[in-house]
């Protein structure tokens, strides 16, 4: 017979059932008894929905009688009773042991990489990587060309994408560490300057940031086609205008369009305002600004010195930095002096990625004109560098992209403030909040209509990069990082820090110990050591900016902020 959908109200619990009336009033009884705990035989059931019978329910009842059919679901009661019988579990208890490994990967910490012989380099950013699901779209909807097939780096190539792929595969089946060994060969084979061994004949300690660049580089010479963006970018191929001229995956998720300008310090640059260019002397000689653009997959954050290798201004912020490196001085050829001449460099972002990455500048090479192989030596710089969990790129933009942000900006700061004077003024924020999402889950037809319209009133803003959320306002939230720890830049450990999805495999929300002032403080991180893998805080992660011994930020991931 049929069952109906029903809902016991019981104190302040509501009990959903389905009852079967075939089973009559001791089988609906038996199933509540075994939900609640409250004994049958003090059960009172009483009906809440129209239709059913009237005041207590009596063992007699037939409830095959009952028009059950003619009440709109869920069938409502209301039960009183104290429990005092234990209570069965509403699912049947399953032990870690006896999931399959799949099942088991997703309920407990995230596996870690075994480390075989100084590859730490490797496993971190690989574990940074594998959170970014462009990337693994893409590297899904990978296909070697025919053309790969006859050369022998072509083969070697699309082995590494095969088996980055599959290495994060099997970090996502297992519970267990993963053994990175066709990684690893893969990744000798076709870089061969990270197959150089020591003395000893052990494997010699990588840059990270090298393997980082070199993979990427791959990845872009291979990741090509329509087919592979669609993929990347959850099957809609971004615009030709998004995407600015990035004709593969890598390009498009991590690459950053660079307005460079040089503007001779020697002359009077041309201008096209009217009152300057009347205040010029006709007779000085000017030297137009020449710009031209690049692409480039990072941004660094100069920490000592700037591009020119000549400033000595004092970096403390992940912000000084990167502004160092993007001005500098230079000489080159002045076609109005017929001679070279000291020039400014300024770059400014032109097009913006879905997935920012900033290298700390922390190694350089050092000179030594003294010693007897005059080789020169590679050293690392110590100083601390602070960053935050979110990260504000609008000062780096140029005036088209800062424009369109600003639009966003300047909205989002309306709303702020409208919401500061209601509480200002003693209006209930969440009453409000609750108000409004109650009203679009009685109308939603009438509130898809509403957005519909607002969305062909608004102008369309011009595009700033492919795959950014809409309004974005050119903030990137921390998602990743990459760590040295150690004073020898050719040895030292390489570790991975991920942040962790706050909410449970199930998709109920996961009860977090509160260990921090705020809640972006309180967001959960791990660990990669290696094959050992610990939980953290994001306040953790913040105390990564070196001046110590301690794990220090040398690459740092960041997500477009919605």
């Amino acid at each position: 017979m049929t069952a109906y959908k029903t809902l016991v109200k019981w104190g302040k619990e509501s009990i959903e059932i389905e009852m079967d009336p075939s089973q009559g009033v001791d089988g609906l009884k038996q199933t509540l008894q075994a939900r609640t705990g409250v004994p049958k035989d003090r059960m009172k059931i009483m009906p809440k929905s129209k239709g059913l019978w009237k005041g207590v329910l009596k063992d007699t009842q037939d409830l095959t009688a009952l028009n059950l059919t003619g009440i709109s679901p869920p069938i409502q009661m209301l039960m009183m009773g104290s429990a005092t019988l234990p209570v069965e579990p509403v699912k049947k208890t399953v032990f870690l042991e006896d999931l399959p490994p799949e099942e088991a990967a997703k309920m407990v910490e995230p596996s870690g990489l075994v480390n075989l012989g100084n590859t730490c380099y490797l496993n971190s950013v690989t574990q940074c990587l594998r959170v970014i699901p462009q990337l693994r779209d893409g590297l899904k909807s990978y296909t070697p060309s025919s053309s790969n097939g006859a050369s022998q780096q072509g083969q070697m190539h699309a082995l590494l994408l095969k088996s980055l792929l599959s290495t994060m595969d099997s970090l996502d089946k297992s519970p267990n560490a993963i053994s990175p060994n066709n990684l690893v060969m893969s990744t000798k084979m076709s870089f061969p300057q990270m197959a150089q061994t020591g003395p000893g004949g052990a494997p010699m300690q990588q840059d990270a940031e090298e393997f980082y660049s070199s993979i990427m580089g791959v990845c872009a010479g291979e990741m090509r086609g329509d087919p592979t963006l669609r993929a990347a970018f959850g099957g809609a191929k971004p615009s030709g205008e998004h995407l600015d001229g990035a004709d593969n995956v890598i390009d498009a998720v991590f690459g950053l369009k660079m307005e460079e300008t040089l503007t001779c310090d020697e002359l009077t640059t041309t201008t096209t305002d009217k009152d300057d260019a009347m205040d010029t002397d006709a007779n000085a000689l000017v030297e137009p600004a020449v710009v031209s653009y690049d692409l480039h997959r990072k941004l660094v954050c100069n920490i000592q010195g700037g591009s020119d290798a000549s400033s000595q201004v004092n970096i403390t912020h992940i912000g000084e930095g990167i502004q160092l490196s993007l001005t500098g001085k230079l000489e080159k050829y002045s076609d109005a002096l017929g001679r070279n001449a000291q020039w400014t460099r300024s770059q400014k972002i032109a097009r913006l990625p879905p997935c920012l990455v900033v290298q700390f500048g922390r190694f350089y090479w050092k000179a030594t004109p003294d010693s007897q192989d005059h080789a020169g030596v590679k050293c690392k710089v110590m100083k601390p560098v602070g960053f935050q969990s979110v990260f504000d790129v609008y000062e780096f933009c140029n005036d088209k992209v800062r424009k369109v942000l600003k639009v966003a900006r300047d909205k989002a700061l309306a709303e702020e403030e409208d919401r500061v004077a209601k509480k200002l003024r003693g209006e209930d924020v969440e009453d409000d909040k609750k108000e409004d999402a109650k009203m679009e889950e009685d109308d939603e037809e009438a509130a898809a209509l509403q957005a519909a319209l607002a969305m062909s009133v608004e102008p369309e803003q011009a595009p700033v990069g492919p795959g950014l959320p809409h309004e974005f306002q050119g903030l990137y939230e921390l998602f990743a990082v990459v760590t040295h720890k150690g004073r020898d830049a050719d040895g030292g450990h390489y570790m991975g820090w991920v942040k962790a999805d706050n909410t449970a495999s199930n998709g109920s929300d996961k009860k977090r110990e509160k260990i921090a002032d705020s809640e972006e403080d309180n967001d959960d991180w791990f660990v990669f050591d290696d094959d050992e893998v610990s939980p953290c805080k994001t306040e953790d992660i913040l105390k990564l900016k070196g001046g110590g011994d301690w794990h220090m930020s040398y690459l740092n991931f960041y997500r477009a902020k919605k």
